[in-house]
């Protein structure tokens, strides 16, 4: 008999926010989960170095640490995506060793990824079943999962459209049905993993209280997230991971931001940017009634040099269309102009003219994972003098000696420009995309997302390259969806909304609340 859960007393199905279902299951006196000495190596790498730690039911238990810090690896072998090494874990009280996914869903652990984990193809309601498709093997029987997927949905207090291409959702649609997904297999501890990326303040809140909801039920959570603030706002207590050790687990009101990071960089983090008054100078970049199908509808603003615009806004609202057009990834209609100039139709015309861009994916479009620093260090520019050698071919020299400056500026670790980009952690992978577009000396620097998925370590050092970079006159347009880093970095504020931009701020007139409104679509 299916399990759906019934609306809590006072929860009905009209309700906008996320609210936790009720599963009828009383908890024992044993943990939810127990790790008890967990071990992973890779080759040249220890990610796990027997770590151990245990999850209450009926609290929030936050994960946080450096990229390449190894949680990752370790929610992996928890969810069944790897093996380890060495160590045992139990669930619930019960030895727990899962072959696979499906094992976890089995012991009712749901894990929501990063980097959603749907078939774009699919509908909504094909990926909820997908692995557990209901019915028999001549009959799928999607109408019993519409009923439960429904059910969950009155439950949970949102509504997300079943028979809908997940490739037609906004972003943060999609992270909703990750959630429907892992609440559809009845999962009693949740893990998120980066989980308000997409989200805006309201939305975050809304989730916050709802993984307060769904552990006072008797369930359990563990939540990884580079926002420290909002690691102090939903957790119970947070584990520290550095260099594949558990360094220590503290409850959370009895720590504090600063305490935190120390515990995850093992120094002193500056947490505030330190910045002086904009000079803003010539106009570098000027944007007029610039559209780009399907979701930029028209919007117009200038770039200066020595400032950085800051374009807040929850992702799926054109933001993806005009970083693509400003960089000639997408067709566009409308003015667009680099220093007077019409902006060229191509990605390597855009370069040529003096714009620079850090993409919001560094894995899709910002590196070849297979290629070496080196090569990596010189991508976009190959073809242009000193990299360009005898007959078109790479000047090795110069690539070499180009690298090695990046390495050492950026504070790129391992100190290799012969290791590939795949062997090196999200911070170092991003240290090396922000430095070869920096290092070129552009006029003009789209950066997307620049420190997303990024430790507060490496967040702090991006953060005054790009600081730096604007009081030596660079014009720079930073497009990201985490508030404190626009307001943090942002000389002037621009909201989009819709595919528009719905209201411009200065810092000292932005707060997260009134961005949060605007990124919602509220303007009165």
């Amino acid at each position: 008999r299916s399990r759906c859960p019934k609306p809590a007393k006072g929860q009905g199905p009209k309700g906008r926010g996320l609210r936790a279902p009720v599963f009828p299951y009383t908890p024992p006196v044993a943990k939810a989960l127990v790790l008890k000495e967990i071990t992973k190596r890779f080759p040249l790498v220890l990610a796990n170095d027997r770590i151990s730690l245990d999850l209450e039911w009926g609290e929030v238990l936050a994960l946080v640490g450096e990229n390449g810090a190894g949680k990752s690896t370790l929610m992996k072998i928890v969810y069944g995506l790897q093996p380890p090494d060495a160590g045992e874990m139990w669930v619930d009280g019960k030895p727990y060793r899962p072959q696979s996914p499906l094992d976890a869903i089995r012991a009712g652990i749901g894990m929501v990824h990063q980097h959603f984990m749907l078939v774009e193809p699919f509908t909504v309601l094909e990926n909820l079943v997908l692995g557990l498709e209901p019915g028999n093997p001549l009959f799928l029987d999607l109408e019993a999962a519409r009923r439960k997927a429904t059910a969950l949905m009155e439950a949970l207090g949102f509504e997300v459209p079943l028979d809908e291409r997940v490739e037609n959702l906004p972003v943060g649609l999609q992270q909703r049905v990750e959630i429907l997904k892992a609440l559809y297999r009845e999962a009693r501890i949740l893990i998120l993993d980066e989980p308000t990326a997409v989200l805006t303040p309201q939305e975050a809140e809304e989730l916050f209280r709802f993984l307060r909801e769904y552990v006072a039920r008797g369930n359990a959570a563990i939540f990884i997230s580079h926002k420290l603030k909002e690691v102090l706002a939903v957790s119970d207590r947070v584990t520290v991971i550095r260099d594949g050790k558990v360094v220590g687990t503290v409850r959370t009101r009895e720590t504090s931001l600063e305490a935190l990071a120390r515990m995850m960089v093992g120094r002193e983090v500056v947490l505030r940017v330190e910045k002086t008054p904009a000079r803003p100078g010539e106009v570098v970049l000027e944007v007029e009634g610039l559209e780009a199908p399907p979701r930029l509808k028209g919007v117009s603003f200038q770039v200066r040099s020595g400032e950085i615009v800051g374009i807040a806004g929850v992702e799926g609202n054109g933001q993806t269309e005009l970083v693509e057009a400003l960089t000639g990834l997408r067709p566009f209609r409308g003015k667009a102009l680099l220093l007077g100039r019409p902006l060229p139709a191509s990605a390597r015309g855009v370069r040529d003219l003096g714009a620079s861009h850090v993409p919001e994916d560094r894995l899709a479009r910002g590196l070849v994972l297979d290629f070496s620093v080196k090569e990596n260090a010189v991508l976009g520019d190959q073809h242009r003098p000193p990299f360009r050698g005898f007959l078109g071919f790479l000047d090795d020299r110069a690539a070499e000696a180009h690298a090695r400056t990046l390495v050492e500026a950026y504070d790129v670790r391992p100190r290799s420009t012969a290791l590939s980009a795949r062997r090196f952690s999200g911070g170092n992978q991003q240290k090396i995309v922000v430095g070869r577009e920096l290092l070129r000396g552009p006029r003009l620097l789209v950066a997307a997302q620049p420190t997303r998925g990024v430790d507060v370590g490496a967040i702090e050092f991006i953060h005054k390259e790009l600081v730096k970079a604007r009081d030596q006159g660079l014009a720079v347009l930073l497009v990201s969806a985490d508030l404190s880093e626009i307001l943090a970095l942002s000389d002037r504020i621009l909201v989009m909304h819709g595919g528009r931009i719905v209201g411009e701020l200065t810092p000292e007139e932005a707060t997260e609340e009134r961005l949060g409104l605007l990124m919602a679509g509220v303007t009165a």
